[in-house]
């Protein structure tokens, strides 16, 4: 399921950070705030943490996913991986929800989140419900600081979101 902001409406009306607001999830941010609107997944856990939502569940900020991380979710029920992204097929942000994949993509430097899911299903024997949330970024050079246009997507999905939290 790959959704767009006009889809999440009527596709995923049973989405909200509520589900996340417990000790059994996981927020995970990834990126760097360094390299311009590569730090929307920073830049959304803080929001998180400014306005004390999901404050039950452990938020993290990594700059790249690890294969130890497959432990990290072996522990949690839900998952929710932000992440920028460079895809033009993306306006504004998208979510979906993830399926385990060994995708071979593990290099020193990057390893694929259903490759995680994927590992942990083979080494713990679990698998938990993991979502992705994507934010669409435009600039990655060595800058602090989002974009204007990155910074309206996250706008965006915090607007949308709010209207979601009971």
């Amino acid at each position: 399921m790959n959704l767009s902001a006009s889809d999440l409406a009527s596709s995923l009306e049973h989405f909200s950070l509520d589900q996340y607001n417990n000790n059994s999830s996981l927020v995970y941010g990834i990126g760097n705030v360094g390299r311009q609107d590569d730090g929307l997944g920073w830049a959304f856990i803080d929001w998180l943490e400014q306005e004390k939502l999901c404050d039950k569940a452990e938020l993290v900020r990594n700059y790249q996913l690890h294969l130890e991380d497959a432990d990290l979710i072996s522990y949690k029920k839900k998952i929710l991986f932000v992440d920028a992204t460079k895809s033009k097929g993306v306006k504004t942000f998208e979510i979906e929800q993830l399926s385990p994949k060994m995708d071979f993509s593990f290099t020193s430097h990057a390893i694929s989140i259903p490759s995680i899911m994927a590992t942990c299903q083979q080494c713990f024997d679990y698998l938990p419900d993991v979502h992705l949330l994507t934010i669409r970024g435009y600039e990655w050079e060595l800058q602090e600081g989002l974009t204007q246009h990155a910074q309206h997507n996250l706008t965006t999905v915090i607007d949308y979101l709010k209207r979601e939290v009971g």
